[in-house]
């Protein structure tokens, strides 16, 4: 009977390495973590909460916080368990948690870090005022502001301020400020169109912090913006923090993006790579390697293979995908090894992490 797979290690040559599997460039990772406090060092009251969504490791977040971060922020609950347990002292949960399950589990990790976490409802805020209360903790609480991307929060005005009044008048809950995220200008191609999209974003932030002030509520705290747009929202002054995360990996689409020079983005590195098998060179007009979509995230475009920019890689299914053409894989024996470019560092970690 065949033994369990082994483990490959740091060092391995990338020729003894089952595939499909991610690699990680530590040298241009390490560069990704020093350049982020280094595009702002002009904002010294401007905070770094990155996202962890896109990598999930405690480890990875406390060389984050090593690099100038205050903590992390996350989506789900399952990340802020791995956050906490792991060592990470502050995290930030950027969805709406409201099943009593959860709040429960929410509260325990109050009781080792410092926990926050967006609402949109005054249901959820109580529920989050009373499961604080039983576990005896206390939870900062964020205002979660539709500032353009139709998803959860409440548009800038009048519910803001209710629901933050709320806040203020419940036990074992503070409020800590706003979040304003629009996801989907991240990846707007032309740095003007991405710059423009973005002041909108921020004129809804500073609407909301308006009726906060208007209604005498105090308010320092507002965090948003992500790898594609946070120098806009540093500039903003409405901004007091960001939220960076996909900068530790990259991905394709991200590099398809335009700065205001006009040339691609390149102030952070592809760091996250796919280690692909040549499996099969039929017909000589294409390769087929071992990584389809089960290895592959496809939902923002097909990934780029590295370094062969003029090779264009196609889903062949669950398991295959197919490089076109097939260049010098034409005379590449089946089983040599290629490293393809992930396209959505987020959606690769779940594959493949």
């Amino acid at each position: 009977m065949a033994g369990p797979r082994t483990p490959c290690r740091i060092g391995d040559a990338l020729c003894d390495i089952d595939t499909p599997a991610l690699l990680v460039d530590l040298d241009k990772l390490e560069e990704n973590l020093k350049t982020m406090p280094i595009t702002l060092k002009e904002y010294s009251n401007l905070k770094l909460r990155p996202h962890a969504k896109s990598h999930k490791c405690p480890t990875l977040a406390r060389l984050q916080v090593t690099h100038g971060a205050v903590g992390v922020c996350v989506q789900k609950l399952t990340e802020a368990q791995a956050m906490v347990h792991g060592g990470v002292e502050d995290v930030l949960v950027t969805n709406e948690i409201v099943s009593r399950s959860k709040l429960c589990r929410l509260m325990s990790l109050a009781q080792h870090a410092t926990i926050s976490i967006v609402v949109d409802s005054q249901q959820n805020i109580r529920d989050l005022s009373d499961a604080a209360q039983q576990m005896g903790v206390d939870i900062g609480v964020l205002v979660d502001v539709n500032v353009g991307m139709p998803r959860c929060g409440v548009l800038p005005g009048p519910e803001v301020v209710q629901l933050a009044s709320l806040i203020n008048s419940l036990p074992n809950v503070t409020l800590k400020g706003l979040h304003c995220y629009q996801g989907a200008n991240q990846h707007i191609r032309k740095a003007e169109e991405r710059a423009e999209a973005t002041a909108a974003a921020v004129e809804k932030a500073a609407t909301a912090l308006k009726a906060l002030e208007d209604a005498e509520i105090s308010c320092d705290y507002v965090t948003g913006g992500g790898t594609g747009t946070y120098m806009y929202e540093a500039k903003s002054g409405v901004f007091t923090e960001v939220q960076p995360g996909s900068y530790v990996f990259m991905d394709a689409d991200y590099g398809r993006n335009f700065g205001e020079d006009g040339q691609p983005v390149h102030q952070f590195h592809q760091s996250l790579f796919v280690l692909a098998t040549v499996q099969s060179v039929p017909e000589g007009n294409r390769a087929v390697v071992d990584a389809g979509l089960k290895a592959i995230s496809m939902d923002s475009g097909v990934p780029l293979v590295y370094p062969n920019s003029d090779i264009v890689y196609h889903c062949g299914g669950d398991e295959h995908g197919v490089l076109v053409p097939p260049g010098k894989y034409k005379e590449t024996k089946c089983g040599s090894s290629q490293d393809t470019v992930i396209q959505l560092s987020t959606s690769m970690i779940g594959l493949l992490g």
